[in-house]
């Protein structure tokens, strides 16, 4: 029996000190594995949803914040203006950030505005303005009339219209896109711009009002945002009274269907035609009053 004891005892220790090994393994807090613990940042990147060239890129909404009046930017005859110079004060303005050498995104989002601004019901310059900034430092004022002068011409508009197309410096960019919560990154290995599809709608006293998001745009949105933005300044009578039926959801991103709204006009309906029956009836035995 001794030797089969001897034979079997080295292999218990081993089997033990194995398994101790494997508790304290276990044990051990993560700062004293190799590597601290920490993930190794591919490890976490690739984890992530989004490419590394999409970092970064997001908008913050900044809803009744003002925009950056002071900024100086270079319109399509090259001289340098003011935001505030361009922007009306009696009309809500559509504000867009691209940039003119993007390959698909910006093209997508301007002819997407430009397809909601036709449908609108609403007459640029007139019920409102637009302004659109590049945010390539690198793009020229020629540039800028070009893409002006395609879009207006696509909406059948005289090429004086009020759609300002303007470039300007990086810092001053960068304070406009700051102001708007529009945050974009630049690709060195593409030399592209990685930014979000939005468009800002700003009320005549120079805040954001409301944001649009997508490359499309429906009409029915963009026109109640823009009289959202302009407080009863611009648009008909009926347009006012169909602003009170719908809100904006911020779920959805959406205009939708205000029951509240609706129940209001109902009433008010309803009033007036009883005030009026009231008045004809009363009316009425007045002049029965008066016969007898």
């Amino acid at each position: 029996m001794k030797p089969a004891l001897s034979h079997l005892l080295p292999r218990v220790t081993r089997v033990g000190l194995l398994a101790a090994a494997l508790v304290l393994g276990t044990a051990l807090p993560a700062a004293a594995m190799p590597g601290a613990g920490k993930t190794p940042r591919a490890i976490i990147e690739a984890q992530q949803d989004l490419p590394p060239q999409v970092k970064g890129v997001d908008v913050e909404e900044h809803l009744g914040d003002p925009l950056p009046l002071d900024a100086r930017f270079t319109d399509v005859e090259g001289r340098e203006v003011k935001l505030g110079e361009l922007l009306s004060k009696t009309k809500p303005t559509l504000l867009t950030l691209v940039y003119y050498n993007c390959p698909m995104l910006c093209n997508l989002v301007i002819n997407g505005q430009v397809q909601a601004m036709r449908e609108l019901g609403l007459e640029l310059g007139t019920d409102y303005e637009a302004v659109t900034v590049s945010i390539d430092p690198e793009d020229t004022p020629t540039q800028s009339l070009d893409r002006r002068r395609r879009h207006l011409q696509s909406m059948g508009k005289p090429e004086r219209a009020p759609w300002h197309f303007l470039t300007g410096t990086d810092a001053n960019v960068r304070r406009l896109a700051d102001a708007v919560g529009f945050k974009y990154t630049y690709d060195a290995s593409t030399k592209q711009y990685a930014h979000p599809a939005v468009v800002q709608v700003i009320t005549p006293e120079g805040s954001i009002s409301r944001y649009l998001y997508g490359t499309s745009f429906p009409s029915k949105d963009m026109k109640l945002a823009l009289l959202e933005a302009a407080g009863g300044r611009v648009g008909t009578s009926f347009d006012r009274v169909v602003m009170s039926c719908f809100k904006y959801d911020t779920a959805s991103r959406r205009y939708g269907f205000y029951i509240f709204g609706f129940i209001r006009l109902g009433g008010m309906a309803v009033f007036c035609a009883l005030a009026t029956m009231l008045i004809y009836f009363w009316r009425r035995e007045l002049k029965k009053g008066a016969a007898a």
